[in-house]
């Protein structure tokens, strides 16, 4: 039986695609009509999907804490040293004093959204709390600003006296009176604009005098306030009353005007508040010591810092750790008043060290740079009990 012969075989040139016209000549083939149940459930999918986005990116009541970037205080910001000190000689350091920071959204200007919250309740370094438990309520952007850019240079100024006196240097003061508080024993007695000149006939020469002298008086002792008011120096008997923490208190709010007798430049810029007083305090000790005291360790911490050396609590300081762990620090010096919130919290590779003052912190970059930090304190359940 003869073979059948094959039907021809298409060529490549005989394929058409959706997007090749038809050959002239021929009929196009009829597209099929688009029913009308197809496209309103195409019109409802996109519409489902612009709701969902504009629902995503609702601004919503709650501020969203979140690990910020950390600096060296023996380093640069900007292109420029972030503390520059004139009138003394420095040192360099192979470490890092890193001060860290919390990025916060929710504040006026920077709402959260419905999706930053939820991101904010999953992940594990972020904390979402109500926006009124972050922000003062009917506060303005510019206000908020003022507020933390005040506060940064109250703190860069109390890092300086205390640093200082740490590192034996006396820093005059004059201790001018703002005004005395009503119910204390200084109230009809002391008045604005009086300075403080001495405590029982001690000269007071440095502010930290005046605490340490108040710190060993009993509330309830009189003292004799030396003061000069509009030229003329009085002596004023006064009262004093009890002191959180132990010692006595005058009664009075004082506005201090310090000389330093070595010039402290600290730059830095959008970072506001007072959390870094004692990484920058840190940081002043290092440059102005031969010691390398961080050699070589990458150390972070947070935690205000008064004109007598006290290292005070903060907020944020979760994210403020795994900010320090991002960044490369092994260590991290957290404020005794902060223990409550770092136990149970510390993240794999941070070790923490509970400090409570200005000399404790400097003790324990010096123990951790030699490779002694063994018997460093840490924050521990009684502690945060």
């Amino acid at each position: 039986m003869p073979e059948q012969p094959h039907p021809p075989q298409p060529t490549p040139d005989d394929l058409v695609t959706p997007d090749t016209e038809a050959e002239p000549g021929l009929p196009a083939e009829p597209a099929a009509p688009v029913s009308r149940r197809a496209a309103l459930l195409s019109g409802g999918m996109l519409l489902t999907a612009v709701l969902l986005v504009v629902l995503l990116l609702m601004p919503v009541p709650y501020a969203v804490n979140s690990p910020g970037p950390t600096l060296d205080t023996l380093g640069s910001h900007d292109d420029a040293a972030l503390i520059t000190i004139d009138g003394a000689e420095t040192y360099d350091s192979t470490g890092e004093l890193r001060l860290t920071t919390v990025s916060t959204t929710g504040g006026p200007g920077y709402p959260t959204s419905v999706l930053g919250a939820l991101a904010g309740w999953v992940a594990r370094d972020r904390q979402v709390l109500p926006v009124e438990a972050v922000f003062p309520q009917d506060a303005t952007q510019e206000q908020l600003d003022e507020q933390n850019e005040a506060q940064m240079v109250s703190s860069q100024e109390n890092a300086t006296v205390a640093a200082l006196e740490e590192l034996g240097y006396t820093v005059p003061v004059t201790l001018t009176v703002h005004e005395a508080v009503e119910g204390t024993g200084a109230a009809g007695v002391v008045e604005a604009g009086d300075v403080l000149l001495s405590v029982d006939g001690e000269p007071l020469a440095s502010y930290g005098q005046l605490i340490d002298l108040l710190a060993e008086t009993d509330p309830g002792t009189t003292v004799t306030l030396g003061v000069r008011r509009d030229g003329t120096d009085l002596d004023l008997d006064v009262v004093t009353g009890e002191r959180e923490g132990g010692g006595s208190q005058l009664g009075v709010f004082i506005d201090p005007t310090f000389e330093p007798p070595v010039d402290v430049d600290i730059q830095i810029d959008r970072i506001g508040g007072s959390s870094a007083g004692t990484m920058f305090a840190l940081g002043i000790i290092d440059k102005l010591t031969p010691e390398d005291e961080a050699a070589g360790e990458v150390i972070a911490g947070t935690g205000t810092m008064d004109l007598n050396g006290a290292v005070g609590p903060i907020g944020g300081i979760r994210q403020k750790m795994a900010g320090a762990l991002r960044d490369g620090a092994s260590w991290f010096l957290a404020p005794a008043g902060n223990c409550g919130d770092v136990v149970g919290h510390v993240p794999d590779g941070l070790t923490v060290v509970r400090v409570g003052t200005l000399h404790e912190a400097r003790e324990a970059v010096e123990a951790i740079g030699a490779g002694e930090a063994a018997d460093l304190p840490t924050c521990t359940a009684a502690d945060a009990a």
